[in-house]
């Protein structure tokens, strides 16, 4: 591949590949496939099952770019996150893993970070404050509802094994951070506190 891509702008390889060279989309893919697929891993916990959906993921932004749908409004990788957000959610509605409590962790996802988020020193003071607000919001839940907070999100445990640590049924701990995600948006309204990146 002639060097030359790597110095083009992501919108630039974009209008590029919808003219047809192929070079400009590998490198769009070279630029991104470790950043979205770690996305992917992040919240399906399988590498087979990440795999499957980052194909999936790539075969949409081709089919979009090529039907010349894409629309250089956003970053070209937040615009492929959200793909792939969409298709974990699809992939836990479809009942598979531990689906229950899936859709309401990817709205909670600043507890542990966005692995997709662009690097800027702006966007890392943004993300910092958020973190500094999530943490204080966390505080303010009931204990046992804290406690599965930092059982999931920061020691990494699965559910079944949040259960057992807890000595409580696997549908009390999925109930339990079920309504710990609806205390933090509320708590988060109340306060005005912003939890997603712009």
């Amino acid at each position: 591949m002639n060097r030359k891509y790597s110095t083009f702008a992501d919108d630039v390889l974009v209008s590029m590949y919808a003219d047809g060279d192929d070079d400009a989309f590998e490198e769009l893919l070279k630029r991104h496939n470790r950043r979205i697929y770690n996305y992917i891993l992040f919240y399906v916990r399988d590498r087979s099952v990440a795999e499957d959906l980052f194909q999936e993921t790539f075969f949409k932004v081709i089919t979009v770019i090529r039907q010349r749908r894409y629309v250089a409004s956003d970053r070209f990788v937040s615009w492929v996150c959200r793909i792939a957000r969409n298709l974990v959610i699809d992939y836990f509605r479809k009942g598979r893993g531990e689906a229950a409590c899936s859709d309401l962790e990817l709205d909670v996802e600043l507890l542990r970070g966005n692995a997709y988020q662009e690097e800027s020193q702006e966007d890392r003071m943004v993300y910092a404050q958020i973190l500094d607000d999530v943490q204080r919001l966390v505080l303010d839940l009931p204990a046992v509802q804290q406690e599965i907070i930092r059982l999931r999100f920061y020691e990494n445990l699965s559910f079944r094994e949040i259960a057992e640590r807890t000595n409580v049924p696997l549908n009390t701990a999925l109930g339990r951070m079920h309504y710990a995600v609806q205390n933090i948006r509320r708590l988060a309204a109340k306060h005005n506190v912003v939890l997603k990146m712009e």
